[in-house]
């Protein structure tokens, strides 16, 4: 997979959570299953970041591509934005650990066949939903956005096995409150759960920040502090 070329550098700052060391916080790990057949999470930051909510993720392989092949990633990430269980995802099964969550954030690497004489395009695509009370599944929502790395670099971009998303949490519909649950369940595993601040807690300018760097946009450092590189201007390789 190619890396991102002409990034700015730009910095990805540590909430008040962020160890002594100076290393940023992860929202949560994730230590795959050798029968992880597809990409999964291993590292996620989460934060608020002005309107939106930030991420950097990091796959324990490339997320699309020819590497993954058939079986790319496969992802999704929910958000319980008001951590209260009594709006958003209603599963069957009572106790599941998504019930209440309002958004969904689908992550998927596709192959795309635009022509029959030309070999498909690799994609990452995100879907974003909007879960109100009567949803019953991730897919029972309403679609937000549906984007790509091609098509969409000021929301997602790709460096290597990390991706890098902003998703706008700007819908009058969305609940906000001062904390948020987000949780990731990889296949065949229990599911992860963590809290962040949320849209109300007052956060929002301290916590994760990508892509910022005056009007640039560039790659965030990753956890244990390695300075991002700044290619040359013009290579759009």
């Amino acid at each position: 997979m190619k890396r991102l070329p002409t990034l700015l550098a730009c910095s990805l700052l540590a909430s008040a959570s962020a160890s002594a060391a100076g290393r940023t916080a992860s929202t949560f790990r994730y230590k795959p299953s050798p029968d992880d057949e597809r990409p999964v999470i291993v590292d996620a930051t989460i934060g608020p970041q002005g309107s939106d909510f930030a991420m950097r993720l990091k796959f324990n392989k490339d997320p699309f591509g020819e590497e993954c092949k058939q079986r790319c990633a496969n992802i999704t990430l929910f958000l319980d934005t008001d951590s209260s269980v009594q709006s958003g995802l209603h599963l069957p099964a009572n106790k599941a650990p998504e019930n209440g969550a309002d958004l969904a954030v689908v992550i998927q690497g596709v192959r795309e066949y635009k022509r029959q004489d030309a070999p498909p395009e690799m994609t990452l695509r995100v879907k974003i939903r909007q879960l109100s009370s009567d949803a019953t599944s991730a897919d029972g929502g309403e679609l937000l956005a549906d984007l790509n790395h091609r098509q969409d670099p000021e929301r997602i971009q790709t460096d290597g096995t990390t991706v890098y998303l902003l998703v706008d949490a700007t819908s009058a519909l969305l609940p906000s409150a001062r904390k948020v649950r987000v949780i990731y369940h990889p296949p065949g595993s229990k599911a992860l759960t963590a809290t962040i601040n949320g849209m109300a807690g007052g956060g929002s300018g301290r916590g994760v920040q990508i892509f910022k760097r005056g009007k640039g946009w560039g790659r965030a450092p990753d956890a244990e502090g390695k300075k991002p590189r700044a290619n040359a201007d013009g290579d759009n390789g």
